[in-house]
C-alpha cells in the first residue's frame, strides 16, 4: 500500500474539508427547494472513502453503495459538478437529471450507485464481483450498506454464495450508530456487527472509521485477500453522522450534547492535527485550502444554475432497453 505521507494527508485534507462544505451547501440548498425529494447527508463519515480509495486500485477496482452516496463517486474520480447537477434535477448529472440524490451512477468511474432500497445493494455488488472473478479482471468490488441494511436477510444469502464462491468483494457496514432513528443497541441481540461474518468463517473485523490511516489499513488487507483469491471480508466501519438520517429528521432520538461528543473525533479535525504536527502544512496554508474548497463548491453550484432541465420527452426514454417496446405505442395512441 501507498504509505501515508505528506502529499496523501495534504490530498485527505481537501477533499474532506471539501466533501464537508458539498454537504453543507446541499444542505442549503434542499432548504432553497432547489433539491427534491430526500437528501441523505454523510458529515462525520468522510474517513472512510478517503481510506478506502487510498488502499483501492481505481484503475479496475469498483464500488456500490446506498442512498447516502453523495461523496463516495467523488473519492472515485466523479466530477462533484455533475454530482451536484444530477443533486438538483440538471442534464448535465451523472444520470442526466433522472436519478437524483440517491442514484449517483458512474459507468466510467465503477461506480454503480446509490441505491434506495435499503439492503438491495448487497448482492449487487457480489455479483459486480462475480462477473470481475468470471472475466478474471483481477479487480475488487467494494460494497458498503449501513446498519439498517446488517439486519436484511440478503445479507445472509450473499455472503454464504460469496464465501462459497471466493467472491473477489469487501463489505463494508458504515455502522453510524443509527439505522434512520433507531439506535443499534435496539435492533438486535448484539452490538458488534462485524461478528455476522462468523456464521459463514468469512474474515471480519470493526475498525475506528474516524481515522482514515486505520481505514486504510484495514481495507487494504481485505482488498488484496480478496484480489489473490481468497475470498470476501466483512469489516464493520465504526463512524458516527453530525446530521440526521435526512433533511427530514428532526433527532428526537439523540441529544446535542451526544452528537457534540461525537464531533470531538472528527476525522477533519484528526487529519488537521497531524498535519500540524508533523510540520507538513502551517495553519495559513490550511486556511487557503479550506478557502480554495469553498470556492470550488461555489462553482459547483454555478455549474448547476447554468445547466438545463432535461427535455420533457427524455421521460421515457431510459425506462425501457427495447427501443420499440409495445408499450409506448400506447402513450402515443
Amino acid at each position: 500500500m501507498k504509505e501515508f505521507s505528506k502529499e496523501v494527508y495534504l490530498k485527505w485534507y481537501e477533499d474532506m474539508t471539501m466533501w464537508r462544505r458539498f454537504e453543507d451547501k446541499c444542505r442549503s440548498l434542499y432548504l432553497k427547494q432547489k433539491i427534491r425529494g430526500f437528501l441523505h447527508l454523510y458529515n462525520g463519515q468522510e474517513a472512510i472513502p478517503a481510506g478506502f480509495t487510498h488502499a483501492m486500485d481505481l484503475t479496475k477496482d469498483s464500488m456500490i453503495t446506498a442512498y447516502r452516496c453523495h461523496i463516495h463517486p467523488m473519492a472515485m474520480g466523479v466530477d462533484p459538478k455533475r454530482i451536484m447537477a444530477e443533486l438538483c434535477g440538471k442534464a448535465t448529472g451523472t444520470s442526466g437529471g433522472m436519478g437524483g440524490s440517491m442514484h449517483i451512477f458512474s459507468k466510467e468511474h465503477r461506480f454503480y450507485g446509490g441505491h434506495g432500497i435499503v439492503g438491495g445493494q448487497i448482492p449487487l455488488g457480489a455479483g459486480i464481483a462475480f462477473a470481475d472473478k468470471y472475466f478474471d479482471r483481477k479487480a475488487v468490488n467494494i460494497c458498503f450498506f449501513g446498519d439498517g441494511a446488517a439486519r436484511q436477510g440478503s445479507l445472509h444469502e450473499t455472503f454464504n454464495m460469496a464465501m462459497n464462491w471466493k467472491l473477489p468483494v469487501v463489505f463494508v457496514v458504515e455502522n453510524n450508530q443509527y439505522a434512520m432513528g433507531t439506535s443499534v443497541k435496539r435492533t438486535a441481540n448484539h452490538e458488534d456487527i462485524y461478528k455476522l461474518g462468523l456464521g459463514y468463517e468469512m474474515p471480519c473485523l470493526a475498525v475506528d472509521a474516524m481515522d482514515p490511516v486505520k481505514v486504510a489499513e484495514a481495507a487494504y488487507e481485505a482488498i488484496e485477500r480478496a484480489r489473490r483469491g481468497d475470498g470476501p471480508t466483512f469489516i464493520e466501519a465504526r463512524t458516527y453522522r453530525y446530521r440526521g438520517h435526512s433533511m427530514s429528521d428532526a433527532e428526537p432520538y439523540r441529544s446535542k450534547e451526544e452528537v457534540a461528543i461525537h464531533k470531538n473525533d472528527d476525522p477533519i479535525e484528526l487529519v488537521k492535527h497531524r498535519i500540524l504536527e508533523n510540520g507538513w502544512a502551517t495553519e495559513a496554508e490550511l486556511e487557503a485550502m479550506d478557502n480554495k474548497s469553498r470556492d470550488f463548491v461555489e462553482e459547483c453550484i454555478e455549474f448547476m444554475e447554468n445547466s438545463p432541465y432535461p427535455e420533457a420527452e427524455k421521460i421515457y426514454e431510459y425506462v425501457y432497453a427495447q427501443e420499440n417496446y409495445p408499450f409506448l405505442d400506447k402513450l402515443e395512441n
